[in-house]
C-alpha cells in the first residue's frame, strides 16, 4: 500500500461511531495518547453523523487524559500564500487593491481554517477548543494539555519548535493519518527546522485583526517546503516498519507514527536528500534551531503540504 492510497468503499450503511472506534484500536491507537490528528473526513466516510462521530470515537479509544491537536491554518488572511496568489492571479491593479483592501485580519477565536478539511474545523469550534495565536500556520486542541499545548506559537516559527509542534515532540504524541497520505504531515516541517544549515528564507505578509481593523504583520521566517515529503513518507515505511501502523479506518486508510519517530528520522532523510541543494552552506550552523527551540509556556503568543 502506498503512503497515498485508501482500500476503497466499506460496504452496507453509513459507518458508525463503533466501527470507527473498532478500527481505531486495530490500528494500534494507544489510551492516553496524546494525538496530533490529519484528516480527509471525505475519505473514511460516510459516517454517521460526521465529525462530530469521529471526534467521539478518537475520544473513545484514546480517553479522557489525551489531548487531540489539529491543524488551524488561515492562508486567506495572507499576501504571501499559495491561496493569495491564486486568487489574484489575472487580476489588473484596481482589482488586485480591491480584494486585498477586503481581506480579512486573523482573529484566533473566529478566523475560520482553511483547507485543513471538515474535522479539523469542527474540532475548532467546539467550546472548549484552544487555538494557538499565530496569523498562518495555528493549531486547535482539545484535551488537558490544549492550553499548554497551545500557548507557545511564535510569530517567525510557523512550524517549529516554538510551535505547538514543539510541545507535542516533547510531549511524545502521536501523528495520525487519516484518509490523507504523509503529503499532510505537519511534523515533517519541524525536521526542517532542525535541519544542519542554513535555510533559504522568505518574508511572510499577512493580515491580524486588531480591534475589527486588519493590521498588516510582516516577519521573516525559514521558507518552507513539503514537496518531497511523499518520497520521506514512502522512505519512513520503507526503512522503519515497526515504528509506524497502517490499516482500515472506515472507508479510508489510518496510518500511527510516533511524532519524535516521524521528526528525527525526517532529520536524517531530509539532510541526506537535500543537502544537494544548499551546496557550499556549513553543516551545524542554523541560527533558527536556538530562535525557534522550545522553552516551555510563554504568554506571548504569536508577537501544508504547507499552504502558507
Amino acid at each position: 500500500m502506498t503512503p497515498e492510497a485508501t482500500p476503497g468503499p466499506r460496504p452496507g450503511a453509513l459507518i458508525s461511531r463503533e466501527q470507527l472506534a473498532e478500527d481505531l484500536r486495530s490500528l494500534g491507537l494507544r489510551r492516553g495518547a496524546d494525538l496530533l490528528v490529519h484528516c480527509s473526513l471525505r475519505r473514511i466516510g460516510p459516517i454517521d453523523g460526521g465529525a462530530e462521530t469521529l471526534l467521539d470515537a478518537l475520544l473513545d479509544v484514546a480517553g479522557p487524559k489525551a489531548t487531540l491537536v489539529v491543524p488551524a491554518q488561515t492562508t486567506l488572511n495572507s499576501l504571501t500564500s499559495r491561496d493569495f496568489h491564486a486568487a489574484v492571479a489575472g487580476l489588473d491593479e484596481d482589482e488586485r487593491a480591491r480584494f486585498v483592501a477586503a481581506m480579512p485580519g486573523f482573529d484566533p477565536a473566529r478566523t475560520p481554517s482553511h483547507g485543513m478539511g471538515a474535522f479539523a474545523e469542527y474540532l475548532r469550534t467546539r467550546p472548549s477548543a484552544v487555538r494557538s495565536r499565530h496569523p498562518q500556520a495555528s493549531f486547535a486542541a482539545l484535551g488537558p494539555g490544549a492550553r499548554a499545548c497551545m500557548s507557545v506559537h511564535d510569530l517567525d516559527c510557523h512550524l517549529g519548535d516554538r510551535s505547538p509542534l514543539g510541545w507535542l515532540y516533547a510531549a511524545g504524541a502521536t501523528v495520525l493519518l487519516l484518509g490523507v497520505g504523509y503529503s499532510a504531515c505537519t511534523a515533517f516541517h519541524l525536521a526542517e527546522y532542525r535541519l544542519p544549515w542554513v535555510p533559504p528564507v522568505q518574508v511572510y505578509q499577512c493580515f491580524t485583526d486588531e480591534e475589527g481593523t486588519p493590521v498588516m504583520r510582516e516577519f521573516t521566517a525559514p521558507a518552507l517546503d513539503d514537496s518531497d515529503f511523499v518520497r520521506l513518507g514512502a522512505a519512513l515505511e520503507a526503512i522503519t516498519p515497526a515504528v509506524q501502523r497502517q490499516g482500515r479506518v472506515g472507508s479510508g486508510t489510518g496510518r500511527v507514527v510516533p511524532l519524535r519517530s516521524a521528526v528525527d528520522f525526517g532529520v536524517s532523510w531530509l539532510t541526506i536528500h537535500r543537502r544537494r541543494s544548499y551546496p557550499g552552506q556549513s553543516l551545524w550552523h542554523f541560527p533558527y534551531s536556538r530562535a525557534c527551540a522550545y522553552h516551555g509556556p510563554s504568554t506571548d503568543g504569536a508577537g501544508r503540504g504547507t499552504r502558507l
